[in-house]
């Protein structure tokens, strides 16, 4: 998780929440959502990301989304990262399905976990 959130701090990310699912799903554990201003920047930080994620050794890291760039979502098996263009986040409002009570910032998940 920490490689995660440091990647996207790194690549300047906007509005990232981490979203804790631990006994709520079998899809993961969390999920982390977060912004880039362009369709550049949220390919870019997925192209990051899953460097950083497979120079730490996770295994079977996939994407999908990309070369679109609107939406790419990030499967790192314990930790699935959704990055947005802000209208397409804002369309879909994908945080709000797990419900406020399950949505952290991402400073209070990292000093918390």
């Amino acid at each position: 998780m920490a490689a995660i959130l440091t990647s996207l701090e790194d690549d300047k990310a906007e509005d990232e929440i981490v979203i804790d699912l631990s006994g709520k799903s079998t899809l993961a554990d969390y999920i982390v959502i977060a912004s880039g201003r362009s369709q550049r920047q949220v390919g870019a930080m997925a192209d990051h990301l899953l460097e950083k994620l497979k120079e730490a050794g996770v295994k079977s890291v996939s994407s999908e989304g990309q070369p679109q760039c609107d939406w790419v979502l990030v499967d790192a098996g314990d930790v699935v990262v959704h990055l947005f263009r802000p209208e397409v986040r804002e369309f879909y409002k994908l945080e709000k399905l797990w419900g406020p009570a399950g949505a952290a910032s991402a400073g209070h998940a990292a000093a918390g976990g």
